[in-house]
């Protein structure tokens, strides 16, 4: 599969709204969802919510056409990785309408706290991106760290995921 641009993600939400009938949302994060909201990271694929085990008619059509424009899709379950935080609903970013199908980032801090718990390099630099372009706030992100971790035992954060957000602030100070 080839990189993905920017271009290639519109032209795929162009395909999918022509020939998608029925209404449906679509969320995005990862690399994906960065370089919409203007990261200039390159990313393999289109990763988007959604079960990355019984794909239902919506997923399928989204790998039939992902396909058919060589790119990679991956549905990512995030509820099952991580507490999705309070008004999450809200914080959502609409990228357009494509025929029937409205597409959206989904909120930045959830995208964030998944993020902090993997804690890749990549991971870390997509952060200070979403800090740097006030698509996250350090202290609310913060907050909804220590909310989560309260709940922790439904979930499986990484144990150095405290290392990882102080890794971040680290990052942070050598960019200012």
């Amino acid at each position: 599969m080839k990189k993905v641009s920017k271009q290639n993600i519109r032209e795929f939400f162009e395909q999918l709204g022509n020939r998608y009938p029925k209404q449906a949302t679509l969320y995005l994060l990862g690399g994906s969802a960065l370089i919409l909201l203007g990261s200039a990271r390159e990313t393999l694929d289109i990763d988007y919510v959604g079960d990355d085990v019984h794909k239902n008619e919506f997923q399928i059509a989204i790998e039939k056409i992902a396909n058919e424009l060589g790119l990679d899709t991956e549905a990512v379950p995030i509820e099952h990785f991580i507490p999705l935080p309070e008004g999450h609903e809200q914080r959502k970013i609409h990228i357009g309408q494509y025929g029937k199908v409205n597409v959206y980032v989904m909120d930045p801090y959830s995208i964030a706290l998944s993020k902090l718990d993997r804690g890749s390099d990549r991971d870390l630099d997509d952060l200070v991106f979403l800090i740097r372009h006030s698509q996250v706030n350090m202290d609310d992100l913060e907050q909804i760290l220590k909310t989560a971790l309260s709940r922790a035992g439904k979930f499986d954060f990484h144990p150095d995921i405290l290392a990882h957000l102080q890794e971040l602030k680290t990052r942070l100070l050598k960019q200012t």
